[in-house]
């Protein structure tokens, strides 16, 4: 397939990102108008010919997650009927993907009810970042390229890594993440336990591993109201840490959360741009994935391995 041939699309949920995306491979950001009805439903219209070209629409679906989940979908089905030839849906966040299983009575399993309506829609792959458990690519029937953010992280942490690091997981299901940043970047391994008390207040009960006197990087995929990190700080302060940051791809950040990392718990909150993010003066730094995408879409134009993408620069 030829690269001139390549389309790229983008919803409302972070057309900042997609332009970034267009402006690392060189092509211009596709036109489509995607609004509303005054009742709520979503119009979508792509405004160029599509036909028989290798279409990727970048929409994650943040919150208002429902709304740009929905303009996802209408964009997908659009393109199919456009006669284009093939339809990549980036999600650069993956939404619903914590809803990945039955852990309670009479519950859906919701990131499969997402991947079900994606190929409805007439997707042909998908291209992601980060997803919340590795299983769910095995919810699709259609190809899945996994990106992950860790390489932008390396490439930074790399920059301002210290001698006495130590990196810790907020939670037990962070552990494997933890210590894959602990081997790439030379640190000490160690965990916090946590206990939940409701969906927006955690409880750290305990540390793993000797902090006392060391730099901590927390690791984590997804926070919302930096419950868990915060949580996981103030032990770690209590048991002698020194600086605290944080690294986590997705940040949906809602006041709560702000609230928190205002009050100086950790000292840098380092993201990604997969979602938008207002960092008010606070101490979050947000680095760009769009090179990182950009790349992939390139090589999944040109039916080339995204492979190399995963080597970590530098170390």
């Amino acid at each position: 397939m030829s690269e001139s041939r390549l389309k790229v699309f983008s919803g409302n949920s972070n057309k900042v990102l997609a332009e970034d995306i267009c402006r690392s491979i060189g092509v211009p950001l596709g036109q489509a108008t995607v609004t509303s009805f005054p009742d709520g439903e979503t119009f979508v219209k792509i405004d160029e010919n599509i036909r028989g070209h290798d279409v990727f629409i970048v929409q994650s679906t943040c919150p208002p997650s429902n709304q740009h989940l929905m303009e996802l979908l209408i964009m997908i089905d659009a393109a199919r009927r456009a006669s284009a030839d093939r339809i990549t849906a980036v999600l650069p966040f993956y939404g619903y993907a914590r809803q990945d299983r039955k852990d309670q009575p009479r519950v859906p399993i919701t990131a499969k009810l997402v991947a079900n309506l994606l190929v409805s829609a007439g997707a042909n792959r998908v291209l992601t970042m980060d997803l919340h458990s590795q299983q769910i690519q095995g919810f699709f029937d259609i190809p899945v390229d996994h990106l992950y953010a860790s390489p932008v992280f390396f490439e930074y942490l790399g920059r301002t890594k210290t001698d006495n690091l130590v990196v810790c997981s907020p939670d037990v299901g962070g552990m494997k993440m933890a210590a894959a940043y602990a081997d790439i970047l030379g640190a000490s391994l160690g965990m916090v336990a946590k206990r939940r008390k409701n969906a927006t207040t955690v409880e750290a009960i305990s540390v793993v591993g000797e902090v006392e006197g060391c730099d901590i990087l927390l690791v984590d995929d997804i926070t919302e109201t930096a419950g868990t990190l915060t949580a996981a700080a103030a032990i770690l302060r209590e048991r002698g840490a020194k600086k605290i940051r944080a690294a986590v791809s997705h940040c949906i950040l809602n006041e709560i959360a702000y609230e928190r990392i205002r009050s100086g718990i950790i000292d840098e909150l380092i993201t990604t741009n997969t979602v938008p993010i207002d960092t008010r003066g606070l101490p979050v730094t947000v680095l760009s994935v769009a090179g990182l995408l950009g790349q992939a879409i390139q090589r999944i134009n040109t039916n080339e391995s995204i492979t190399s993408l995963f080597r970590i620069k530098g170390f």
